[in-house]
């Protein structure tokens, strides 16, 4: 189901708890609401629909794909300045990121998975769990 998207910054800083096999329904809410914003939007986290739960969606430009408890296991040594717009915010702000990072996560089959991303798609997973972790760019 496409959800609003919340703008109150007051609550996207808050960090989010852990996601349980019971929020797999929130994780398919935020496909449903990325795919709805994809002309302008590449990722999301449960925050920007209103759940504090740990459980982000990003588009890679091939495939969508969901993460419930996602965590940066291993990263890059470079790492890279750039710009970055929200859905939830006006405007673009600097910030810097790692250039390829290694994630593990829960599907949406609540099966453990690990994942390398690299270039644009892993700038995405970072700035999705920086909102999980409450921290807005």
């Amino acid at each position: 189901m496409i959800k609003n998207i919340i703008h109150d910054e007051d609550f996207l800083k808050q960090p989010s708890a852990p996601a349980t096999k019971e929020d797999i329904p929130t994780a398919r809410d935020l496909i449903d609401t990325l795919a709805f914003h994809k002309g302008h939007c590449v990722g999301m986290a449960a925050n920007m629909i209103g759940v504090l739960k740990n459980i982000i969606v990003i588009n890679t430009g091939t495939e969508t794909i969901a993460m419930l408890n996602p965590e940066i296991v291993k990263t890059s040594a470079k790492r890279y300045k750039t710009e970055e717009g929200c859905l939830s915010l006006n405007g673009e702000r600097e910030t810097e990121r790692f250039e390829s990072v290694e994630v593990k996560y829960r599907d949406l089959e609540w099966k453990k998975q690990k994942q390398k991303f690299s270039g644009f798609p892993a700038q995405i997973v970072q700035h999705e769990i920086d909102h999980c972790q409450g921290i807005l760019i």
